[in-house]
């Protein structure tokens, strides 16, 4: 499939074409809204289900081939946000709280990027390793004490309280709930996974699609702020992805990953968090400004992700693969 066959397949596909209904929703001023509780009860039930197809996998293939990607990812989750903490503080001009959100924005991830990906691959047909969403749980916290770390060491200011977002990291829903699915998983057995795959597995799609009506809704609120952060960040939140990703993608094929399995560790390089990674500023960085963090990770990079970086990425796979 050449570039634009599988960039025209993802942007018709039923996830993006409800993340654009979305998006389209706030443009056209409608009183379109999601009850906040769907929303929670959707979030809730897509990490568990893909922590439990991760979990089931690796029951099957076991913990051994997880080791040297666990490596990579603490590799990646350090190095990229040192790179975005000096490229915004050099070539933004931003100071150091702004800079650290932006790496600890930048190195973390985004669990929904992930999901798609993996409903993209899924559609293609394309295999990929079970233990990514391992992989993914793990990426989420190197990248936040490392931009904190920054913060510390870069400014003169108090020094940050590392216990408060250590607690913010772990308890966060997002590590739970993954961590519930992939133990489900583990230990369900065959007649376990009998009984909940029908529930966790075959709804998940359309569960998606729910979901990313959702954040369609928020991101189109967030791309209003854009105009207002300025050409630069925008440059930024858009070249990013692409490095990153291709570096992840170079990664990926370096510790053998399959092609699937590169192609979703260049997606979770790629990806931008605004999860895990604000609770943790909002409490290490209160002088951090949103506007900058917030409008890049989720009004800018997370839609672009969907819509293009994805398929680029995958079809960046096939000069390695």
């Amino acid at each position: 499939m050449d570039q634009i066959a599988l960039l025209g397949s993802n942007l018709i596909s039923p996830p993006i074409i409800a993340f654009a209904t979305g998006l389209a929703a706030v443009w056209a001023k409608s009183d379109l809204k999601f009850p906040a509780q769907i929303y929670q009860g959707l979030t809730i039930y897509l990490l568990i289900s893909i922590g439990y197809k991760g979990g089931s996998s690796l029951a099957v293939t076991g913990m051994g081939p997880l080791m040297l990607p666990l490596g990579a990812t603490l590799f990646i989750g350090s190095a990229i946000p040192v790179t975005v903490f000096f490229i915004t503080r050099t070539f933004l001009k931003f100071n150091s709280p702004d800079s650290a959100a932006m790496a600890a924005h930048y190195g973390s991830v985004s669990a929904v990027t992930f999901m798609v990906c993996l409903a993209f691959l899924d559609h293609l047909k394309v295999g990929y390793e079970a233990f990514m969403p391992a992989v993914m749980a793990a990426m989420e916290i190197p990248a936040i004490f490392v931009a904190l770390l920054l913060a510390k060491t870069q400014t003169k200011r108090d020094p940050i309280p590392f216990h408060k977002a250590f607690r913010e990291i772990l308890t966060g829903k997002s590590l739970i709930l993954l961590g519930c699915g992939l133990a489900a998983g583990i230990v369900a057995g065959t007649d376990g996974r009998a009984r909940l795959d029908p529930f966790l597995v075959a709804p998940f799609y359309g569960a998606l699609m729910l979901f990313l009506l959702e954040m369609g809704l928020v991101a189109g609120e967030k791309l209003k702020d854009a105009r207002e952060a300025g050409w630069p960040l925008i440059l930024f939140a858009i070249v990013a992805p692409v490095v990153q990703g291709a570096f992840g993608l170079l990664l990926g094929y370096a510790i053998q990953l399959s092609q699937g399995g590169a192609v979703v560790f260049a997606v979770l390089a790629a990806s931008a968090s605004y999860i895990a990674a604000p609770a943790a500023v909002r409490v290490a960085l209160p002088q951090a400004n949103p506007g900058y963090y917030v409008t890049a990770s989720l009004g800018i990079t997370f839609p672009f992700n969907l819509t293009l970086g994805i398929p680029l990425l995958y079809g960046l796979s096939f000069l390695l693969y």
